[in-house]
């Protein structure tokens, strides 16, 4: 993993990634990038070495950054083999998907009563054209972004300042199954319509029809978690304890460029 050979290229934007402000910070960025876009996969072993060198670093803040996702869930750490990349586990996608749920339900109930519902429709309605470009361009990677921000949007007039940090460390686990199924496994014209209802529902005042618009729009995930299965088998597995007999050796290259930003 030589680090003259890195550049990245396809970085994928995640709001639990903040702008890097410290070493530790900045590789955590990295990592956690690289895992939620499958750069770094499941069952690959993680080598404090490896990595402190690919990324001109201490082994200090890599070993940090590894405790702080092993928290999260997406390292395993095994006695005497070291720190593994997580697999997918179904239990994780549905706990993340109830948690975001019950969040965003809420808010977008809250965000109906907002005195500054004008202004929340005609910010979903700008997003939405941009989501029609994008769709129309194939543009994966920003209509991801703009997904979010549609979201984000909802819970900023909920009422609640920086509840999308709440929602993001809640979605974390959904987010990673989530970067499987597009644009192959799920129709992100579906999606719009998805976002075009819930904001004509939010524009008619309609508290109901935006919380099952919502409700319907988040639970999309189990409709296509068994392609996700049938296409790679290889990420999941059934069990919350360690398997020793599926670690691999990491033997891609970390990809650096500019910081992991929201």
């Amino acid at each position: 993993m030589a680090r003259d050979r890195v550049a990245r290229s396809n970085s994928v934007l995640y709001p639990e990634a903040a702008s890097a402000g410290s070493v530790a910070q900045r590789t955590f960025d990295i990592l956690l990038d690289e895992i939620m876009a499958f750069r770094l996969k499941p069952f690959e072993l993680i080598s404090e070495k490896g990595m402190s060198e690919a990324l001109g670093v201490s082994r200090t803040p890599v070993r940090e950054a590894l405790a702080r996702l092993a928290s999260l869930g997406l390292i395993d750490i095994y006695a005497q083999r070291g720190s593994v990349v997580a697999p997918l586990r179904l239990a994780n996608l549905r706990k993340s998907q109830f948690l975001r749920e019950a969040l965003e339900i809420g808010l977008v109930a809250r965000a109906i009563e907002n005195p500054q519902r004008d202004e929340l429709v005609q910010k979903l309605k700008d997003e939405l054209a941009i989501q029609d470009t994008l769709m129309a361009i194939s543009d994966d990677r920003r209509f991801f972004q703009s997904d979010e921000l549609f979201h984000q949007h909802i819970a900023a007039y909920g009422g609640f300042p920086g509840i999308w940090a709440d929602i993001s460390a809640a979605k974390l686990h959904m987010d990673r199954f989530r970067y499987l199924t597009f644009p192959s496994m799920d129709s992100i014209a579906v999606v719009i319509d998805q976002h075009r209802t819930i904001a004509a529902a939010i524009e008619r005042g309609d508290t109901h029809a935006a919380e099952e618009a919502m409700r319907g729009h988040l639970r999309r995930i189990f409709s296509v978690i068994g392609l996700v299965q049938e296409s790679y088998p290889e990420y999941f597995s059934a069990s919350t304890q360690p398997e020793p007999s599926r670690i691999q050796r990491f033997e891609g290259e970390i990809q650096l460029g500019d910081p992991v930003s929201s």
